[in-house]
């Protein structure tokens, strides 16, 4: 009688643990500006609504997605002010529409999305800008990151920045600066130093509003996994930091006394070297 094969025992498949983030932001007016500028935004948010999430905090990302921005605004009186707070609040309509596709953590799908609100916010913008004197002119910079359970998608407009710290270590700018200068710095006419320096670095070529007729944004995304680290801030925290210092400020705190709060961290170190500006930092880690 033939002796049967033991019947192979099959080895259950451990599921991957979704994801955790956690998250720091923080603004200030600087040393030399009367008001603040600057605006950033954190949502959590599904196919039902949304929901603004606080300075800090951490949640899982199995049931949502999340949002997170920076918006730097510009415009005689007030109008900086109400352009940034216009920008990142747009983005709360458009956003728990696109959780309700089924395509929607696909690059594509969610590139569209991102460039269509874009498109919406720089539309408004305008449309104010035209109505009200007090608000002519108006315009914002704009750089957001969405977080799905293993992907990241960003857009943006402007000379604020998004950065990836990956677990592997180093850091990388992701958005590029709609400036001339960023233009020379990305094609090697100058190395960081020379374009951090230049007369004309914070001359915009490309803003959502004011007279810009077409604004298309820079999309794109990448995959996040425990341990990287994404930074969104507006120019004013990279007018005092170099990269090599965003990277040392976003590693570990050095001792118990050090402040555990990397937002407040890099908001405090761009003041003391430089605060001419509106200071704001995002800082996201996955985990």
């Amino acid at each position: 009688m033939p002796i049967k094969s033991p019947t192979p025992i099959k080895k259950a498949v451990r599921a991957r643990p979704t994801p955790t983030l956690h998250w720091h932001g923080l603004t200030d007016r600087g040393r030399v500006r009367p008001n603040n500028e600057d605006a950033f935004l954190g949502l959590q948010f599904d196919a039902t609504g949304v929901c603004h999430l606080g300075k800090e905090g951490e949640a899982g990302l199995d049931h949502a997605d999340f949002a997170f921005a920076v918006s730097d605004g510009m415009g005689g009186a007030l109008a900086g002010e109400y352009a940034s707070r216009i920008a990142v609040d747009k983005i709360t309509t458009l956003l728990p529409a696109a959780f309700r596709r089924p395509d929607r953590r696909t690059p594509a799908a969610a590139g569209h999305v991102l460039t269509e609100l874009f498109h919406q916010v720089h539309r408004a913008l305008k449309y104010l800008g035209s109505c009200y004197e007090e608000c002519a002119g108006m315009e914002a910079t704009l750089s957001l990151c969405w977080f799905s359970p293993s992907r990241v998608y960003f857009a943006h407009v402007g000379d604020s920045r998004i950065y990836h710290l990956p677990a592997a270590g180093g850091i990388r700018q992701l958005s590029q600066d709609d400036t001339h200068v960023g233009w020379l710095f990305r094609n090697g006419r100058l190395n960081e130093r020379e374009a951090r320096a230049h007369p004309r670095r914070n001359v915009l070529q490309k803003a959502l509003g004011g007279g810009n007729q077409f604004v298309d944004p820079q999309v794109g995304s990448l995959p996040c996994a425990p341990g990287d680290q994404f930074l969104l801030c507006t120019d004013g925290l990279v007018e005092g930091l170099y990269d090599h210092s965003l990277l040392e400020l976003l590693g570990p705190p050095a001792g118990s006394a050090a402040e555990p709060n990397p937002a407040r961290r890099l908001v405090a170190a761009a003041i003391a070297r430089d605060g001419r500006d509106n200071v704001t930092a995002v800082v996201v880690a996955v985990r």
